[in-house]
């Protein structure tokens, strides 16, 4: 197979595309022959050696991804050769025209919905239905603070949480990208470093603040998510795109009883029950039009180091994919 390997961390140039044995699947597992692999913020910061932990050179790139099943390994009978799925949660090695997946990760996509959508999708949908449902559950009525609301997610969350009917303010970089969050059903759109985020957050909520705020965006927005809550608020990080929080004393939150959490996406669909059941609520979003096409932007897979840079210099709003 054709798949995309950095041998060192470093800039989008470390990224080669290289001839690699597939091998064969063992049992639970399945060959996925890729059809749209997504591209996620998380990906760059394993090719910077961002995130924490050690990596084995040579290593693969990617985490989701969209196509058919083309090999059964043993014991895996919920599918058959053929079957249109899409993963994610995945240790990295999506960016490639196939690989080996273990079957309890992978999800079945409906005909109706195109491979790039799930590609581009699947993911974002994932980590929007467990923060807004699981990590903090967001009812009809709730004013919530998204962070990066013009990103992938972010998109997807706006979309997820209008559904929900909650009120939503969302930080964006640009004049450009609030009006793509407005439209994609962002209430109020606060562009970074044009306005003062909690006090607009203040003043959007008569001083009341927020119960909940969603931050991927890390410590660039960390003072200012906190200063935006509610009494009893909750802060819920699931990224650090800025980069890491700095260390944070637990009585920093005790001035108004304010809780902390950082969320990750396996922990909560751990078991494949949970995850089946959040991958069924993306695809029906997507059928009934809640949720539309988020994919702005393709390339081939060729084009990996191109697709990174621009991800990276935060050139794209909704989601990117790759095309094998």
């Amino acid at each position: 197979m054709r798949a995309i390997r950095i041998h060192q961390h470093g800039d989008p140039d470390v990224m080669r595309l290289e001839e690699v044995p597939l091998g064969e699947p063992v049992a639970g597992e399945v060959v996925v022959r890729n059809h749209a692999v997504g591209v996620n913020f998380t990906d760059i910061m394993h090719r910077r050696g961002d995130h924490p932990g050690s990596v084995e050179f040579p290593a693969g790139v990617g985490q989701e991804g969209a196509g058919v099943i083309e090999v059964l390994g043993d014991g895996v009978d919920e599918f058959a050769i053929g079957d249109r799925v899409a993963y994610a949660t995945l240790p990295p090695d999506s960016y490639a025209d196939a690989r080996i997946v273990v079957a309890d990760r992978v999800v079945p996509v409906p005909d109706a919905v195109d491979f790039k959508v799930a590609a581009g999708i699947i993911l974002k949908g994932l980590t929007v239905d467990f923060l807004t449902r699981l990590a903090h559950p967001v009812v009809a009525g709730d004013t919530v603070l998204f962070h990066a609301a013009a990103g992938g997610v972010g998109l997807v969350a706006c979309q997820w949480l209008r559904d929900l009917g909650a009120t939503v303010i969302g930080t964006v970089g640009s004049p450009e990208k609030a009006a793509q969050a407005l439209a994609h059903g962002c209430d109020h759109a606060i562009v970074y470093g044009d306005d003062d985020v909690a006090a607009r957050v203040m003043d959007i909520t008569n001083g009341a603040g927020v119960p909940v705020v969603f931050d991927s965006v890390g410590e660039a927005t960390f003072r200012a998510s906190l200063a935006s809550m509610a009494p009893l608020g909750h802060l819920v990080c699931f990224g650090a795109v800025s980069g890491h929080i700095s260390p944070v004393a637990p009585i920093e939150l005790a001035a108004q009883s304010h809780t902390l959490t950082w969320a990750r996406l396996p922990t909560y669909f751990a078991q494949r029950t949970d995850l089946i059941e959040s991958a069924a609520g993306v695809f029906d979003r997507i059928e009934r039009g809640v949720l539309v096409d988020p994919v702005s932007r393709t390339y081939a897979l060729t084009d990996a180091a191109e697709a990174h840079r621009a991800v990276e210099n935060r050139e794209t709003t909704g989601s990117t994919v790759l095309i094998p």
